[in-house]
């Protein structure tokens, strides 16, 4: 009975370590990830990851990262911008046509964005938009520049190597009142799309 408890004890202080082990080397990844700006590569497509909508307002989350477009497409008007999302239950029309309102309403021509509007996941935004993009652009190796919250910058890429990009990332601020609960529930979300987010 000793031994059984003491074989109990290995296994929970195994377990326990490289819990804590992936969480220091994970979140790492995704700090120095989300810490790095890719806005000077040559891009061929901008991708843009949907998040909440306050009925048809994005949210804080989203208007960083649509602020992050405009920022950067000042500069690169010649970028087709895909924005990517589909309509949740609280929202009154889908993510991705939000942020084509407010990027067209702040200065963007609305010939340079291209919807995607089935999406729900971060994977499926990825690979709704290749399916889109695959349509008029049948290219190898097409570069793509990720333009999502900071803490989500490192999973983005990670699923659009698998899903055949090579991709960048300009990463947007996550707002302070989310901030903590981003980045740790971004590790289990990361443990889960290695698994489970496959073709």
């Amino acid at each position: 009975m000793v031994r059984k408890g003491y074989m109990l004890n290995k296994i929970f202080i195994v377990i326990i370590s490289i819990f804590i082990l992936s969480f220091v080397i994970i979140e790492s990844l995704i700090i120095y990830n989300a810490r790095k700006n890719d806005k000077n590569k040559k891009i061929d497509y901008i991708l843009v990851l949907g998040a909440r909508l306050y009925g048809s307002t994005p949210s804080p989350s989203l208007k960083e990262r649509l602020d992050k477009v405009l920022e950067y497409e000042k500069l690169h008007e010649d970028i087709k911008v895909v924005v990517c999302g589909g309509q949740g239950e609280d929202e009154d029309i889908t993510e991705a046509k939000a942020m084509k309102l407010y990027l067209v309403g702040n200065g963007i021509d609305e010939d340079r964005i291209i919807l995607e509007e089935k999406s729900t996941t971060t994977y499926d935004n990825i690979k709704f938009a290749r399916e889109i993009i695959q349509e008029n652009d049948n290219r190898e190796n097409i570069n793509i520049l990720l333009v999502t919250s900071n803490y989500h910058i490192f999973r983005s890429k990670f699923l659009a190597k698998r899903l055949g990009f090579i991709p960048f990332g300009l990463p947007a601020k996550t707002p302070k009142t989310v901030f903590i609960q981003s980045y740790i529930r971004e590790y289990f979300a990361i443990i889960k799309s290695f698994f489970m987010d496959r073709n």
